[in-house]
């Protein structure tokens, strides 16, 4: 473990932190298992988030199942959840390594041990090339792997490369459509010769894209989207394998819900070539969620793009919850919970209840929020219309499900980990910056 982690588990928590009960003294992060905390019982300050560690494992482990089935690596998205403890424990569990979408990003990795990184994205001009070369001379032993869709992009590494001093820097020549990336294949050769045209500063690292980009609202025009920008990922690497004969590539892409695609057309590209790895950089799926996710999951099944032997991407389980208590009945239709913006993520589908506690235990009258809806959001208050009878009063509980964990998890500076049993046995520190 990095002297960073062990700085994080030392580090202390306190009433300053959401979920932190009022007056508490200073909790070590390591130690937070043995404070009995739980959200459901209001031992917890609300609003609180809170990941299912049993369902995060699952689903990590069957995602990883599926990378080793179809013979491809994985290296999650760590902009999800910016949690440096989480990211290491991938790692360890498996992963490849990890992706990070800016330099900051990189820098919290690189200091919590996780050294083999994707920077998935351009890093700007000269100022962005003697930043990332800063960080990599203070970490010699990094293995990174930077995004470029442009001459101008690939100067940027080359001054970091430079600045660095410890190496060639590896390159993935970014295709793209809809955000980044060189849209045809005389930007994608422009590319490529820039970067043989810096000699021992650049060395060509693979190609790179982002399917996620191409989707649009009809499913038949996003699959062709993809297959054009997947066809034009493919014909990047065999120009890029044909100028460097001998070098290991990397093909990367998968970071949506759309991953099955690259992997029917990319996996088996890098199978024959023989000398390439095909590296998936899904992340927000680890997490799933009640919304944007549970959609694309099931479309994901209805094309029966998930296969992993008797699994099915419908066996994905939602990991985060937020929880938040009841302060208000003002109207026999609404109710006013403790949350807001400030707290959930709104960009892709409000925050859905799904079971009502009281007194620690599901209410026994309504256990599952049945007929319960959020219907807005202010900056510290959710208003939930709530159909007539339902027993729900101030001081009840509620948990939510999310949509969207990225948007979510970047609000909290702390997650706290929930075993089977609902108690706090875990906190992980994040670090959006």
């Amino acid at each position: 473990m990095s002297a960073f982690l062990d700085a994080l588990l030392d580090s202390t928590l306190d009433d300053c932190i959401r979920g932190v009960p009022p007056g508490s003294g200073p909790v070590r992060v390591g130690d937070v298992a043995a404070m009995g905390w739980r959200p459901d019982n209001g031992s917890m300050a609300l609003p609180v988030l809170t990941l299912d560690e049993g369902a995060f494992a699952a689903n990590r482990d069957l995602m990883l199942a599926y990378a080793r089935r179809h013979g491809v690596a994985l290296a999650p998205h760590a902009k999800t959840p910016m949690a440096p403890q989480i990211a290491a424990g991938l790692v360890a569990a498996g992963a490849w390594g990890a992706t990070v979408a800016n330099i900051q990003q990189a820098a919290v990795l690189l200091r919590a041990g996780v050294t083999r990184l994707i920077l998935a994205n351009e890093i700007g001009g000269r100022a962005g090339g003697e930043h990332l070369g800063a960080l990599l001379a203070a970490h010699p032993d990094a293995e990174l792997h930077a995004f470029a869709d442009s001459p101008a992009a690939v100067d940027a590494l080359a001054v970091a490369a430079r600045r660095a001093g410890t190496g060639p820097l590896s390159v993935l020549v970014e295709v793209g459509t809809g955000r980044a990336g060189a849209r045809d294949g005389a930007a994608a050769e422009a590319v490529i010769a820039a970067v043989l045209g810096h000699g021992d500063l650049l060395v060509p690292g693979g190609v790179a894209t982002y399917e996620g980009a191409a989707a649009v609202a009809d499913p038949d025009a996003t699959a062709a989207r993809i297959a054009a920008l997947l066809d034009l990922t493919a014909e990047t690497f065999a120009r890029l394998r044909s100028l460097a004969p001998r070098r290991p590539l990397l093909l990367t892409a998968g970071g949506s819900s759309f991953f099955d695609l690259v992997v029917e057309r990319l996996a088996p590209l890098a199978a024959a070539d023989g000398n390439a790895v095909t590296v998936l950089r899904s992340g927000a799926i680890l997490f799933h969620d009640h919304g944007v996710y549970e959609r694309a999951l099931s479309a994901l099944d209805g094309r029966r793009g998930f296969t992993c032997g008797d699994a099915r991407a419908a066996d994905f389980r939602p990991a985060l919850r937020l929880w938040a208590d009841v302060l208000s009945r003002p109207e026999p239709g609404l109710a006013i919970c403790g949350f807001g913006m400030r707290d959930a993520s709104f960009d892709q589908g409000l925050p859905v209840p799904l079971r009502v506690h009281r007194d620690g235990a599901p209410l026994p009258a309504a256990p599952d929020a049945g007929g319960m809806r959020v219907a807005r959001l202010n900056d510290q208050h959710a208003f939930l219309d709530v159909p007539p009878g339902h027993p729900l009063a101030v001081g009840d509980v509620v948990e939510f499900g999310i949509s969207h964990p990225c948007t979510c998890l970047d609000r909290w500076r702390v997650l706290f980990g929930l075993d089977a049993d609902g108690r706090v046995r875990s906190a992980y520190r994040t670090v959006f910056g």
